[in-house]
């Protein structure tokens, strides 16, 4: 499907996308997603989203209800449009009810992409293709030659460079385990992953230039890594909560569930402290991550960052050398300090 045919959906809703990529881009801008790089907005206002989720999934009462650009019912197809450009994430892959993958929310992709800081010439690696809107963000900013993304699943790199094509986009599109890169595309000036992990796989900052950033979604945060070379990053998060489908791949490990026991309930409630709870998963008991939230004044998550050093990789609070480490899941090694 092109832009210039919408699916077969005629004039009236191609004015009708226009216009809603319109009103999409204006609400990403007035929530403050572009102020670290104002220069993302001409992309969300010119690559066109529906090209690719022609369906995505809808929850309701009864289950899920799949709208489709090739819907047999005229307010359908106007359904399906005007719901590609509402600003939440689509889900756009089940298997036993169980989402697979999805279109992630814009403004949140626009933040993502901004708090990269791109600069002209930049390589860029995508960690999980989804549905290749992003990479078509990327490549409208970058071009195609620049952009790599890649993806476990063929079913999932095959409709993306489907996608990706039809919106006249060709980036490098691979299927391959996310959490082992793409070495023979290295080395990578950024690298953004659209999937939650566990830890920093070795093999992204080992392909990264020196001076690159890392931005991935870690315990419903966003941590920004600085490679300053192939063994050593360092960053801290965001501000914003962020919550994506978990990375796949043979060895990644599966997430304990995070308990409460002993936890009061307004902190249980919190999501400053379930951002904290999942972050020190296993070096912190409940009652223990509480009572340092508690202490620390409920601390946000942009005073968090991580440390990746050799082999050891490790959380912290405020400062990579102070009293408050946690090694993070999956890294060889402890960290420096723990509470």
């Amino acid at each position: 499907m092109g832009e210039h045919e919408l699916g077969g959906l005629g004039g009236r809703l191609a004015d009708l996308a226009a216009a809603e990529r319109a009103a999409l881009t204006r609400e990403i801008d007035a929530s403050g997603a572009f102020a670290a790089d104002p220069r993302w907005r001409e992309a969300f206002a010119t690559v066109p989203r529906h090209l690719f989720v022609p369906y995505y999934y809808v929850s309701g009462a009864g289950g899920y209800e799949r709208r489709w650009c090739e819907s047999s019912d005229p307010r359908g197809r106007e359904r399906w449009l005007r719901g590609a450009y509402e600003d939440v994430p689509l889900a756009t892959r089940l298997r036993d009810g169980v989402l697979l993958s999805s279109s992630s929310q814009p403004s949140l992709m626009a933040l993502m992409l901004a708090e990269l800081h791109i600069e002209d010439g930049d390589r860029v690696l995508e960690i999980g293709a989804g549905t290749g809107y992003n990479a078509a963000l990327l490549s409208y900013r970058l071009g195609d030659a620049n952009v790599t993304t890649v993806d476990l699943d063929p079913e999932i790199t095959e409709s993306a460079r489907r996608h990706l094509a039809d919106a006249g986009y060709r980036p490098a599109v691979v299927t391959g385990d996310g959490a082992r890169g793409v070495p023979e595309r290295a080395p990578f000036d950024r690298i953004v992953a659209t999937c939650t992990l566990a830890s920093i796989p070795s093999a992204w900052t080992a392909q990264c230039a020196p001076g690159a950033l890392v931005l991935a979604p870690l315990a419903t945060g966003l941590i920004v890594l600085t490679v300053r070379d192939a063994g050593h990053a360092e960053g801290r998060f965001l501000h914003t909560p962020a919550f994506f489908v978990p990375l796949r791949g043979s060895d990644r490990p599966e997430p304990e569930p995070v308990g409460f026991a002993g936890v009061p309930h307004r902190a249980r409630g919190s999501d400053l402290f379930r951002f904290l709870l999942t972050l020190t998963r296993g070096a912190l008991a409940p009652q223990e991550a509480y009572a340092l939230w508690e202490r620390e004044g409920m601390p946000g998550r942009e005073r968090y960052g991580i440390t990746v050093d050799g082999g050891h990789a490790w959380a912290w609070l405020d400062a990579p050398e102070g009293p408050y480490a946690w090694p993070l899941p999956g890294a060889s090694g402890s960290a420096p300090a723990q509470t």
